[in-house]
């Protein structure tokens, strides 16, 4: 894809050869006068010039995308936006950090360790409610933005209080943001949940505010493990583009992915993971624990299992699906979460004993060499609140695609909305800092 700059310099090109060479090129002939030869010397130090110049001009062409994050968690988002790079006329379009803030120590810590080492002043832990956004804009300005807005109140597994909970109103941050920085684009996330809460009000609400803020916006509900992920994580992922620029975002298909082997056995066991792996604490079970497990098959759980009486969980009208679930090692995993107590922290289909949490990171689609930070069940929370990042990488690289003119495999969404021309709202006015 060629820049303006691409453009004036091909024609500042075509000026210098005219006068070094000529224009039917016959320049190089010793002796030569101006207008039908120029001197050899001339003609090499021209030659120079050109390739000194046009090096630096075709490098100069790779298009990067500056990337702040709002509730960045660990790093799925990140690493899926780092990993992101797509090839254009022999030059490169890709994505880098610039910025990230979350609340949680641990989680912050794990983002500097891994995504930016070098620039550790430029990961911000802070409640966001309380951060003044310049301090971020002093870090750097940024070209996208991406928010993974917590999901604890749209949650199925929650009381889905949706924006009447303490969590459900954070996504006004991201809108505020979009204000403060007006990226070129955003990308949302959160859970399938979303759509219902508050009788389906909450979701209408949160794109209507996105678009409001200067966005056209594509919501879709993405099942993962269509997309080379080995766990059934389904999300809402929106994508905005900025709606004064001629780009236009599709629904990456999930047909290119469809032969990815993403069963647990080979994402747990291709390869084996190293012995002396970071994170690969087991948990330590009560003896009536391992009992229980026996006695649970693959798929199975501890209400749909054989067990003894004296094993049996005794839960008055629980059956909630994963308790004490075995994964299916032929299948993708159920869903990996980040909070609950016994019973919910993934179980491997022959031992008999919870996946350790190196081992969830691998259904999570993070790398053996991403290494969590703080205590065990800290980072069994980072993990389980995560994004997978390959399956964010598609969705990234789609975007990068969308800004180049590239066409890919596409789908429509599977979520309908309607783009409508709206008033924006005084209190997300440019300029607002918190």
């Amino acid at each position: 894809m060629k820049t303006f700059f691409q453009n004036v310099f091909m024609f500042y090109m075509k000026c210098l050869h005219v006068f070094f060479w000529g224009e039917k090129g016959d320049g190089f002939r010793e002796g030569g006068g101006v207008g039908n030869g120029r001197c050899v010397c001339h003609s090499q130090w021209a030659a120079f010039i050109i390739h000194q110049c046009y090096n630096t001009i075709m490098d100069n062409s790779n298009t990067t995308f500056k990337l702040g994050e709002l509730f960045c968690g660990p790093g799925g988002i990140g690493l899926g936006a780092k990993n992101a790079r797509i090839g254009v006329n022999g030059n490169s379009m890709s994505i880098e950090h610039a910025w990230a803030t979350d609340y949680d120590t641990d989680t912050c810590e794990t983002y500097r360790y891994n995504l930016s080492p070098d620039t550790p002043e430029s990961v911000i832990c802070h409640d966001i409610k309380k951060l003044d956004y310049d301090i971020l804009a002093q870090i750097s300005d940024i070209d996208g933005l991406a928010f993974g807005f917590p999901c604890n109140d749209f949650s199925i597994v929650g009381e889905q209080k949706g924006t009447d909970g303490v969590y459900g109103p954070l996504y006004t941050y991201g809108v505020k943001a979009l204000w403060k920085f007006r990226p070129k684009w955003f990308l949302a996330e959160n859970v399938g949940g979303l759509r219902n809460s508050n009788e389906g009000q909450a979701f209408q609400t949160i794109l209507e505010e996105l678009q409001q803020s200067g966005y056209i916006v594509t919501p879709h509900l993405y099942k993962f493990e269509k997309y080379g992920v080995p766990q059934a994580r389904h999300r809402i992922i929106i994508i905005g583009i900025r709606s004064d620029l001629d780009v236009r975002f599709r629904v990456p298909s999930p047909d290119p992915y469809r032969d990815i082997d993403v069963s647990s056995r080979n994402a747990i066991e291709n390869p084996p993971i190293p012995v002396d792996a970071p994170n690969s604490e087991l948990t330590r079970h009560a003896a009536t624990v391992v009992e229980r497990l026996k006695y649970i098959k693959p798929g199975e759980n501890a209400f749909t299992a054989d067990i003894p009486e004296h094993l049996q969980l005794n839960v008055k009208g629980a059956k909630i699906s994963q308790i004490y679930k075995r994964l299916t090692p032929e299948r993708p995993s159920y869903t990996v979460t980040g909070s609950g107590g016994g019973g919910t922290h993934v179980y491997h289909w022959s031992e008999n004993r919870a996946l350790t949490n190196r081992e969830r990171a691998r259904l999570q689609t993070f790398p053996d060499n991403f290494i969590f930070q703080g205590s065990k069940e800290s980072v069994r929370k980072q993990i389980g609140m995560a994004v997978p990042s390959e399956g964010v990488r598609i969705i990234f690289e789609a975007l990068l695609k969308s800004f180049a003119g590239i066409e890919y495999p596409s789908i429509a969404p599977n979520i309908s909305y309607t783009q409508r021309l709206l008033e924006p709202k005084a209190e997300y006015n440019v300029g607002v800092n918190k």
